[in-house]
């Protein structure tokens, strides 16, 4: 490579265009200095770790707007590594909102218990700065660097009470299933790595690992053999499309969604439940819109399989459930096959991806409402939260029995909140994309969903003939900053129930 080449490169890397990661990664060290040169350190660095994400997110919105108008998005950076666009800016957005929301629940949980505080705020913030990248990436060194590097912080997370042998043991097997899926994942790449360097297929990538070289390669068809039919390909893609759905937790790669989502914190589980999963959901699409896209013939059926099981799985085995925390790790697991149904619609249907969108932040907001009210709810091991711990929240706490019952509500699609609005884009975009088997299971998850969500809202208004009030533990009232967070997400799920027009949603 001579010395012209390499200066075309260097001047892609243009460090500006990362700067709110960077900045993110630079709050969460400041964070430490604080702690380590202040007394009142859970106080501080809590007010500290969620108001500068604020500003930051704020400036972003403000940047994504602007930026829309005047055509500065659509960029590559860093030798093509990189790829900006509007998708990427809403991402960074909802990863941004994803973090405050984790580090508000994250000052409720550790308010009460003796665990140390600003180290949490630290890795939540490395976390989500790697999860903007994630986002962002073109390129699948990047994607495999920084997946990593989230899945590390995650595994750090969930064993994060470490006096609690559930969180140990939730920790051990999201390290062991998320370390498997890695490993497939990292298989699948190495063989599309090794096809698109073969210099005996036709139009060979320069960069293999890039997703707009290896998208060009894999469409590549000189007259005798097409690309997208060499095996090694298939199977590199099907192995990537099978370590993503241990990610999003879809079956039959969900094993380890349960034990883990009701042994981790409390704000750990709302982390993994929503950005971890829409981290899933969004490298799936910069794959399936870029270097996989002339591979329909394999993920088309394939997500579909997983997605039927997905749906049928997942609300099957919420039934059962007595335990909040597991009912909201299958009840995940729906909401997963229901997000892979869009991804499905989004194919024929252009509009879709949007929806895709939507019911990403809808489902954020709700779970974030539900997981606010069980980190107030909790006991100190709260991986030990049954149904009736929740008898007769309503009248105990009205303001948490009431957002519990929104959230829910929201969750299990019940008009006129937005988590219904949400599901009816989806089943259209369904509908329009001639997905007619797809469609009625995932109206029969919704059918099904109802008992579970309504077994807990019923927890919540009525009093158990069993359960005295002498086995109902006392809650302490929320604070002030919680109440307005609280209501505030409330707030959002029913207006955005009623108008969305903000999200664009449509043609």
């Amino acid at each position: 490579m001579d010395a012209e080449a390499l200066q075309s490169i260097v001047a892609t890397n243009q460090w500006g265009a990362i700067w709110p990661e960077i900045l993110l990664g630079c709050l969460a060290v400041v964070l430490l200095f604080v702690d380590l040169f202040t007394k009142s350190r859970g106080v501080i660095t809590v007010r500290i770790a969620i108001w500068s994400q604020v500003l930051l997110l704020v400036f972003l919105l403000g940047r994504f707007v602007f930026g829309s108008a005047s055509g500065e998005l659509g960029s590559h950076y860093f030798s093509g590594m990189i790829l900006q666009t509007a998708s990427t800016e809403w991402a960074r957005l909802f990863f941004l909102f994803a973090s405050i929301c984790v580090c508000h629940i994250g000052g409720v949980y550790l308010a009460s218990r003796k665990l140390a505080k600003v180290e949490f705020y630290h890795i939540v913030m490395i976390i989500t700065a790697g999860l903007m990248l994630l986002a962002q990436a073109n390129d699948f060194l990047l994607f495999f660097v920084v997946l990593e590097t989230v899945t590390i912080g995650f595994y750090i997370l969930v064993a994060y009470a470490r006096h609690s042998r559930f969180s140990l043991e939730a920790g051990l097997k999201y390290l062991v299933m998320a370390a498997f899926s890695s490993a497939i994942m990292l298989f699948g790449i190495v063989l599309l790595y090794g096809v698109a360097g073969n210099p005996n297929l036709p139009m060979t990538a320069s960069m293999p690992l890039n997703f707009d070289q290896l998208a060009a390669f894999i469409a590549a068809d000189d007259g005798s053999i097409a690309n997208r039919g060499n095996l090694m390909v298939t199977v590199g893609a099907a192995l990537v499309l099978i370590g993503i759905a241990f990610k999003i937790g879809a079956v039959p790669f969900q094993i380890w969604v349960p034990d883990v989502y009701q042994g981790a914190p409390t704000p750990v589980t709302a982390f993994l439940a929503v950005a971890s999963k829409a981290a899933g959901f969004i490298v799936l699409f910069l794959l399936l819109r870029g270097p996989f896209a002339d591979l329909d013939f394999l993920w088309v059926p394939l997500l579909t399989v997983i997605a039927v099981l997905t749906l049928l799985f997942g609300n099957i085995a919420a039934l059962g459930q007595r335990n909040v925390k597991r009912i909201m790790g299958m009840s995940g697991v729906a909401h997963a096959g229901v997000l892979l149904l869009g991804v499905l619609a989004a194919q024929q249907v252009d509009w879709a991806y949007k929806a895709v969108w939507f019911y990403l932040f809808v489902y954020a907001l709700a779970s974030f409402a539900v997981f606010t009210v069980m980190a107030h709810v909790a006991p100190q091991e709260d991986s030990d939260q049954s149904l009736e711990r929740y008898d007769n929240l309503i009248r105990r706490q009205p303001l948490l029995g009431t957002i519990l019952i929104i959230g829910l509500g929201s969750l299990a699609g019940i008009p006129p909140l937005a988590g219904f609005v949400a599901k009816l884009l989806i089943f259209v975009a369904a509908f329009q994309a001639e997905l007619y088997t797809l469609l009625g299971v995932a109206l029969l998850g919704v059918v099904l969903s109802i008992y579970y969500y309504f077994a807990w809202i019923r927890a919540a208004v009525m009093k158990h003939p069993f359960v005295e009030d002498s086995e109902t533990a006392e809650i302490p009232s929320p604070t002030f900053g919680s109440k307005v967070f609280m209501i505030t997400l409330a707030a959002a799920t029913i207006v955005l129930g009623v108008y969305q027009g903000m999200f664009a949603i449509g043609g």
